[in-house]
């Protein structure tokens, strides 16, 4: 795979073989984020889980202490009172049955997260072949079928950032922008670790952490050390 200019430069500061104290790792991948827009500095962690097995499902949400750098527009599927809660907290857009046809037939998605009040769940349902795929289907694991809409609502602005197995069984999450310090960067990836460590299926044989990468966008990925993790 040919790579770019910038991005061979930037692969000279990282050495392969080495693995990267967290707060080290994450300063080599701010350093190599050179393109011109605010890169999105991101976790990799391979998990030893197999996730065909229910109870090794990993999945949960965090709120990140310095959020995401990133505006999140949220959708909120609720009716009565709490729609008009959901639109006091800030909610982007909310409503109900009328939202189908325009999710379904007209392509519309013009959300990063929905939630739902757990009685229009059946609603929701009837859009899960279509939300399912893009990772956006409400999930009570990651707070987003939930009658606290104002909480939900509030939490996901904050830098509420949901976690979950890939088919790989990798974890990919944001952890902020390139633009953020250092310490920020360090501080919500403390965040994400700490509850990736506590999400440990209890079943599980074998190492839990296997591997984790720090990268931005289109820079190259830096290794970290998983074993202060796995004490």
């Amino acid at each position: 795979m040919k790579r770019g200019k910038k991005y061979v430069e930037a692969a000279k500061n990282i050495d392969r073989a080495t693995l990267y104290d967290a707060a080290d790792a994450l300063a080599l991948a701010k350093k190599c984020a050179t393109a011109k827009f605010d890169e999105t500095i991101e976790a990799h962690i391979r998990t030893g889980c197999d996730g065909r097995h229910a109870e090794q499902q990993i999945r949960g949400a965090v709120v990140l202490p310095h959020g995401t750098g990133k505006t999140v527009r949220v959708l909120v599927f609720a009716k009565g009172a709490k729609a008009d809660e959901a639109e006091a907290a800030g909610a982007d857009f909310v409503g109900g049955e009328e939202l189908i046809p325009k999710i379904q037939n007209d392509g519309w998605f013009d959300f990063d997260v929905v939630v739902a009040t757990p009685d229009m769940m059946g609603v929701v349902g009837r859009l899960g072949r279509v939300l399912g795929p893009k990772g956006l289907m409400p999930n009570p694991k990651a707070g987003t079928v939930t009658m606290d809409v104002t909480k939900a609502v509030n939490d996901i602005k904050a830098g509420k950032i949901e976690y979950r197995l890939d088919k790989t069984n990798i974890i990919h999450v944001p952890i902020g922008k390139a633009s953020f310090t250092e310490d920020q960067l360090a501080d919500n990836f403390q965040a994400i670790m700490g509850a990736i460590v506590k999400a440990k299926p209890s079943s599980l044989k074998g190492s839990y952490l296997k591997s984790i990468v720090v990268t931005s966008t289109m820079g190259p990925g830096v290794k970290v050390s998983t074993a202060k993790f796995l004490g």
